[in-house]
C-alpha cells in the first residue's frame, strides 16, 4: 500500500488532473467557469475573497520553495537549517492563518448564507469544500505541530516529490513521515483528482484576462 499511495496514486492524480482538464476545456468549454455567485451575495466577499487568495498565493510560494528547492541549495547560499526553519515559520504561519480564515469566511458564505447560495451549491461544490477544508486544516496542523522543528520535510517529503517529477518515485522517503503530513499528501492528490470537475479550473484561465476586464454590472432588482 505504501508503494501504491506514494508511487502509483500520484501519477493517477496527475493523469486525471492534466487529462481531465484538457478534455473539459476542449469538449466542455462553456462549463469552464467559476460559476460566479457575486451577484447572489456580494458584501460577504469583500474580505473573504482577497484574504483567501492572498493566503493561497503565500502558501503556494512557500510550498514551491520548500519542496522544489533542494536543501543543499539554501545551505550553499548561507542559510542553515535553524535559520531556514524560522524563515519558513515566519511565512508559513501567517499564510496558513490567512488561507484558513479566508476559506472559513467563504465556507460560511456558501453554506450559512442566503437561500440563493444554498440553491446554487452543487454536490460537487460540497465535495470540493470538504476536500479543501481537510487539505488546509491538515497543512495548518502539520505546520503548528512542527514548530519545534523535530521533523525535516526537506529530507523526506521534498525529495520524494522531486523523485516523482523525475519519473523515478522513491517511496522509501515517505516511511516514518508523521501521519498528519501523510494525510496532507493524500488530500492534495484527491484535490488534484477533483480539480478538472470543479470551479477550480478558472485558475488556469490564461492569460488571466479576468484580472484586467471591466467589471460586470448587475442590476440590484
Amino acid at each position: 500500500m505504501n508503494t501504491f499511495f506514494y508511487g502509483v496514486l500520484p501519477y493517477i492524480a496527475l493523469t486525471i488532473f492534466v487529462g481531465g482538464t484538457i478534455v473539459r476545456y476542449t469538449f466542455f468549454e462553456r462549463g469552464w467557469t467559476t460559476k460566479s455567485s457575486e451577484f447572489l451575495s456580494k458584501k460577504d466577499l469583500k474580505w473573504a475573497n482577497p484574504i483567501f487568495h492572498l493566503g493561497l498565493l503565500m502558501a503556494f510560494g512557500g510550498h514551491f520553495v520548500g519542496i522544489l528547492v533542494p536543501k543543499f541549495v539554501t545551505e550553499a547560499a548561507g542559510t542553515d537549517e535553524a535559520a531556514y526553519h524560522m524563515m519558513s515559520l515566519g511565512g508559513g504561519l501567517p499564510a496558513g492563518a490567512l488561507f484558513l480564515l479566508g476559506f472559513l469566511l467563504l465556507l460560511r458564505r456558501r453554506f450559512a448564507g442566503s437561500d440563493y447560495m444554498k440553491v446554487n451549491t452543487s454536490p460537487m461544490d460540497r465535495w470540493l469544500y470538504l476536500v479543501l477544508f481537510l487539505t488546509i486544516v491538515s497543512g495548518c496542523i502539520g505546520t503548528l505541530s512542527n514548530i519545534p522543528g523535530t521533523f525535516d520535510y526537506r529530507e523526506s517529503i521534498a525529495p520524494w516529490f522531486r523523485s516523482l517529477l523525475m519519473m523515478q518515485p522513491n517511496v522509501s522517503y515517505m516511511s516514518g513521515v508523521p501521519a498528519v503530513f501523510q494525510f496532507h499528501m493524500m488530500m492534495w492528490m484527491l484535490l488534484a483528482i477533483l480539480f478538472p470537475f470543479t470551479r477550480l479550473v478558472h485558475c488556469l484561465s490564461l492569460p488571466f484576462e479576468y484580472l484586467f476586464r471591466s467589471n460586470i454590472i448587475y442590476r440590484k432588482k
